[in-house]
């Protein structure tokens, strides 16, 4: 039976009825559970993931080294102290979210192996029909809800971004891309080419170079970095006192979270001066006569794309020991041994790498419907990155880039319980966000100011997103210093919310 029929048949079946479906069990997902769970104990749940396992970009990337780019004290929950090392592993993080899971019951809402293939909105019945089907299985899965709390992130996680280069084809070794990197790979002695620059590129290549026989990054423009310790010196002075860890996970979450407030400003105030802190820590690494301006200076000024952090600076201890190397090129074309740049160098390699980026991917390759039309969502305005005018009892989670992205998923978990609540209160079944009088006239922007911050994948896929407004409400700020405050007092009963 084919898989169109397989889903007409299951239609004429009751559909499984709950009040909110959440979709994906990677870091929000399983936040946004535990929001409700605790929040909002009356609340009928379930939890769609198409993985056969929670934890999202921890579990599908798993090129050697994978770990945070951001530290776990903040892209941990705000109700769960994190206990380990700052910078912290795919495996630690999904440890930290096992025990989420267990410690708060969720695993009995969270479903496996479930991929969505559309959500329809219908104003007769105030509620989304979402159409799935078990990966294991083949069967179809029918769920009606009130409320669609999109959590599955922002990229397609079955592929990531590979350019098309000539030659790729003509080449002897493998090309893998960090997304699908394959069970078992043995690089021993392998010459590795890692194109790219980014938080992926500098994880892969200093974790490769003990084993290979050589690494180079090979990037088209430089990346800035900063470099530390993979320890918070408070966190281990209140522990060595027997503070307790909650006490400590507060204070630590906010002596960094002002310490990332004021860098920010700085990067904007005096961004020259920032540029130069930050290759004076390499250059004590790499030595006097290593060609920072080439390599490591950027024509744009601090955090217009993200800074990655690289713990104990073990990037750039790779370099110095000559096990790495950085070459700053483009490419000409691959061929049978390696890579042809422009320049004329020719990189010999048995491995390529292509730390390229993701393809943006805003709903997660399901097709929206709302009342029988299809959703254009990128003629929808943004409510503060995370509802949509003309889209009906959805909220949508979209993090930080200048800070972790568990910080806005908590700030939009407390706000989809208290809207749930104030529906529940009004006696409302459907809400949603309208552009107000005073805002029919106002200037509708792409979604961010490429000036503000620019990454490829942004760029590339910035035709697919909402509309921003230019007032702060019908914006994604990035801000979560004025967030915080904001999310808490945003009025409900305001004139851009419309409840029936």
């Amino acid at each position: 039976m084919s898989e169109a029929a397989t889903l007409e048949r299951s239609r004429t079946r009751p559909a499984e009825q709950v009040d909110v479906l959440i979709v994906g069990a990677g870091i929000s997902g399983v936040g946004g559970a535990y929001h409700l769970k605790t929040q909002r104990p009356g609340t009928s749940f379930v939890v769609l993931e198409s993985q056969e396992t929670f934890g999202g970009t921890w579990w599908t990337h798993k090129y050697p080294g994978i770990r945070s780019d951001s530290d776990l004290h903040t892209f941990g929950y705000r109700f769960k102290p994190w206990t380990g090392t700052p910078i912290a592993t795919a495996d630690e993080i999904r440890k930290y979210m096992g025990e989420v899971i267990e410690e708060n019951g969720l695993d009995r809402h969270i479903r496996y192996n479930h991929r969505i293939s559309s959500a329809s909105w219908s104003s007769a019945e105030n509620r989304w029909t979402i159409e799935a089907t078990r990966t294991d299985t083949g069967e179809p899965v029918v769920i009606s809800a009130r409320f669609l709390w999109m959590c599955q992130g922002y990229y397609r996680h079955s592929e990531g971004y590979t350019p098309e280069w000539a030659g790729m084809d003509r080449f002897k070794g493998q090309i893998i891309h960090p997304q699908t990197w394959p069970e078992g790979l043995d690089y021993t002695g392998k010459r590795v080419v890692v194109i790219g620059s980014g938080a992926s590129a500098a994880t892969i290549v200093p974790n490769m170079c003990d084993k290979a026989a050589h690494v180079v990054m090979l990037q088209r423009t430089p990346t800035y970095f900063r470099t530390g310790r993979n320890a918070i010196e408070i966190a281990e002075e209140l522990r060595a006192l027997q503070v307790d860890e909650h006490w400590i996970h507060e204070i630590v979450r906010r002596k960094i979270l002002l310490e990332q407030s004021k860098f920010t400003d700085r990067c904007f105030a005096e961004p020259e001066k920032v540029k130069a802190e930050m290759l004076a820590n390499l250059r004590s690494i790499l030595g006097p006569d290593y060609d920072l301006d080439k390599h490591f200076t950027p024509d744009y000024r601090p955090w217009r794309q993200r800074i990655a952090f690289v713990p104990d600076a073990d990037l750039f201890h790779g370099i110095a020991s000559g096990k790495a190397s950085v070459v700053t090129d483009e490419i000409e074309t691959f061929d049978e041994g390696g890579i042809q740049l422009k320049s004329g160098q020719h990189l010999d390699a048995d491995i390529i790498v292509t730390a390229t980026g993701f393809h943006l991917n805003v709903l997660g390759d399901i097709d929206f419907a709302v009342d029988g039309k299809p959703l254009a969502f990128h003629n929808t305005v943004t409510y503060r990155g995370m509802m949509f005018t003309g889209v009906p009892n959805m909220v949508w989670v979209f993090g930080y880039f200048r800070a972790s992205w568990t910080l806005r998923a908590d700030l939009v978990g407390d706000f989809v319980c208290r809207l749930l609540g104030h529906m529940e209160a009004k006696g409302a079944e459907r809400v949603e966000v309208a552009l107000r009088p005073e805002d029919q006239d106002m200037p509708l922007l792409p979604w961010i100011d490429p000036e503000n911050f620019n990454p490829g994948y942004l760029m590339r896929g910035m035709h697919l997103l909402p509309k921003r407004g230019a007032k702060p409400e019908w914006q994604h700020t990035q801000d979560y210093w004025a967030e915080k405050d904001i999310f808490p007092a945003i009025d409900l009963d305001g004139a851009e919310f419309v409840y029936r």
